[in-house]
Formats: structure tokens, C-alpha cells, sequence
């Protein structure tokens, strides 16, 4: 198997200017390049710098895939979206890592080993952008769960103690967005861990009115030159940046609220998730087990129906048959072949095996000479 390396790189904040795209393209001659993107591939060599230093440079979002079963994801934020505190508990040693530049930090989710080569032998790198970039406009509104999924990751992977309690759980994990199941995917986080991990996890609704109550009495408390510079903000077109300010400002005043310090006292270890996991696996195992059982008597159901039907009227089956026989082509001897042994089944339910192979050698004399046909019979077991 060849070598495969996708590297994509994505300008959100700011487009590269056209010395940026210069120093970009000094570096690959093949790379597509435009104003918000570098994207290549590479079945040899490698990319001539680190992502990582073009993300701090250049980039707010960074996607790689190799076939070597190997993937990483990297947003780039603004230094005053985060504090260290809020990230540093979610972090492992390689599923989800943080690094803080002069201006911005850059989260990095990776699996650097997977089980899955069917996977990395037929999946390219392509659309795992699309599927993945919605997640940094999500942070930025203060949903944590891409950074819990991250640490779940970690414990997957075995990077986290058993005995080291999970980060605060954030709301709504039982309802991931498709960015958020994307991610899941991509670094492939254990379902059954997820599952054991949502099932204390509070649905977003559930938050919302106690949300709306503490944003309130928050607003309350807004000081007037506080609220003219959001507004102002708004005026001038930069409703993101008037957001994410109200939003961490916010999200500041209800950390500091004693009921986060009562949420703290039920995290979980990772003991206890596992524990949870190997429950839910084997709910998830009978569920698939039931569903199976489900569609096997469903497809038996209609095989029965078909049968009957045929029984219904033999004669003008058999007649259906020769003129398949009678075409002498490929496709027409391999329907006549299945339409036999549906034949031969209805037979065996409707009437008996005698009645069928009496029907069967008058079928062999008339198209024995048909060496295709006999070599189709004789693999489906009918001819004798």
C-alpha cells in the first residue's frame, strides 16, 4: 500500500495576504492555495514545515489524515476566549492537547494509533473539514462538549488513570451536534464510554431554564459602559466578537457561582465510567441482538410470501424459466438459476421434492446443451 498524507489548513479570522500565500507556496509547488486555504496531498515526501507553527502564523483550523492510521484536528482561538483553568482539565497526553502562543491558544484533538485499517486503507482526507470546522464557532459560544469528547478520547486510549475524575460534564452529550459526532468519529472515541458518559450528562433543555434565570439576574448587574460597548460592537458589523465577550464575561459569573463547586463533587472516575461502559455495551450488544433477530423473521416473513406466490401457480413459473433459459445470454442464465431455487424452496414448503425434480430433468433435456446454464445450476446445487 502506498503512502497517503492529507494535510488541510483553513483561514477563518483573517484571509492570508498575499505575501502570506507567497511564503505558503515557496514551501509546495503543488499545494492548492487561496486566500483561506492550503490544502495537498502527499504519497511521498512530507510537508515542509510544522502545522503546528502554521497554525500560530496563519491558520484557524488544521486537518490531517495518513494511512498509517493517524489523524489530528487543531483550531486556533484568541487568547481571551479561554482561561488555562477551564481547558487544563480536559487535556491528556496526546488525544487532546493545548499549547498558548503570544495571541492565541491552539487545541489539538489526534488519535495517533488506530485499530480500524479498513478505515485508513479506503478513507481519504477529504470533507473531514467540513464535517469538523462548525466546532470552533460552538467553543467560542462556550460549548465544552468537543473538549470532553477530547478527554474521552484520551481515556479510549488509555491515557488517563483510572483513578483521575473526569472534567466538569457539560450539557447535552446525549444530543451531539453533527460536528460533534464527527469528531467522535474521527478520533475515535469508545460509544459505549460516550454512552456511560451522557447517561449523567443534563440535555441542553434541562439547563436552559435555570440558564435563562441566572442570565437575569447577571443582566442586572450589567454596568452601562459594559452594555454600550456590546452594543456598539453590534453597530459596527462585529456581532461574533459582541457575543463571545458577553459570553465570557457570563460564563466567568456563573463559574464563580457555589453551584459549579456542588457539580464539581459529582464527577466520576474513570474507573467508574468504564464500569458504566462494559453496562452499556452489553445493553448496546442485546439491543443489536433483538434488531437482529427483528429482521431475520421480517426477511423470512417476505421469503414465505415469495414462496406461496410462487406455489400459487407453478406452471407459469416453470414457462417464465425456459424463456430465460432461451435467451442465452449471461444475466438471463443467472435469473433463470435463482428462479430455480426459489422454485425448488416453494416445492419443499408448497408440494414435495419428487414433484419439483420430475419438473427439473424435463428443464435439463430441454436445455442441457446450455454448458453456461449447467456450469450456473451445478454451483447453485441444482443440478445433480
Amino acid at each position: 500500500m502506498s503512502e497517503y498524507q492529507y494535510y488541510e489548513f483553513v483561514a477563518i479570522d483573517q484571509p492570508l495576504t498575499s505575501a502570506q500565500m507567497a511564503e505558503l507556496r515557496a514551501r509546495s509547488t503543488r499545494a492548492t492555495i487561496t486566500p483561506t486555504s492550503f490544502v495537498n496531498v502527499y504519497h511521498w515526501g512530507d510537508l515542509k514545515g510544522d502545522p503546528i507553527d502554521w497554525m500560530r502564523r496563519y491558520f484557524d483550523a488544521f486537518v490531517y489524515v495518513a494511512n498509517w492510521c493517524s489523524c489530528r484536528f487543531a483550531l486556533r482561538f484568541p487568547c481571551n476566549v479561554f482561561a488555562v483553568k477551564e481547558l487544563s482539565s480536559f487535556m491528556t497526553e496526546r488525544a487532546l492537547t493545548l499549547e498558548k502562543s503570544s495571541d492565541h491558544w491552539i487545541i489539538e484533538w489526534g488519535l495517533s494509533e488506530s485499530e480500524d485499517y479498513d478505515r485508513f486503507g479506503s478513507e481519504q482526507g477529504e470533507g473531514w473539514m467540513g464535517r469538523l470546522v462548525a466546532l470552533r464557532d460552538e467553543l467560542l459560544r462556550g460549548d465544552y462538549r468537543a473538549l470532553y469528547l477530547g478527554w474521552l478520547a484520551g481515556v479510549t486510549a488509555g491515557e488517563v488513570a483510572e483513578d483521575c475524575l473526569e472534567p466538569d460534564i457539560p450539557p447535552g452529550l446525549l444530543r451531539l451536534t453533527a460536528a460533534q459526532q464527527s469528531l467522535a468519529e474521527f478520533i475515535e472515541v469508545d460509544p459505549d464510554l460516550l454512552a456511560a458518559a451522557a447517561s449523567e450528562s443534563p440535555g441542553m433543555d434541562d439547563e436552559s431554564s435555570d440558564t435563562e434565570v441566572e442570565m437575569d439576574e447577571w443582566l442586572e448587574n450589567v454596568g452601562i459602559d459594559e452594555a454600550r460597548a456590546s452594543l456598539k460592537l453590534l453597530l459596527k458589523g462585529q456581532s461574533q466578537q459582541a457575543e463571545r465577550q458577553l459570553r465570557l464575561r457570563f460564563l466567568a459569573w456563573q463559574k464563580g457561582r457555589a453551584l459549579q463547586a456542588e457539580r464539581l463533587k459529582e464527577r466520576r472516575s474513570v474507573a467508574e465510567l468504564w464500569k458504566k461502559a462494559e453496562v452499556a455495551r452489553k445493553s448496546r450488544l442485546r439491543r443489536a441482538e433483538e434488531d437482529l433477530a427483528q429482521l431475520k423473521a421480517e426477511q423470512r416473513r417476505r421469503r414465505e410470501a415469495h414462496l406461496a406466490m410462487l406455489a400459487a401457480d407453478f406452471g407459469s413459473h416453470w414457462s417464465a424459466v425456459d424463456r430465460m433459459a432461451e435467451q442465452g445470454i449471461a444475466s438471463a442464465y443467472q435469473e433463470a438459476t435463482q428462479a430455480l431455487a426459489d422454485l425448488s424452496e416453494a416445492y419443499d414448503l408448497h408440494a414435495s421434492r419428487a414433484e419439483f425434480d420430475a419438473r427439473f430433468r424435463g428443464f435439463a433435456e430441454r436445455h442441457g446443451r446450455r454448458t453456461a446454464l449447467v456450469r450456473r445450476l451445478k454451483s447453485a446445487g441444482l443440478w445433480r
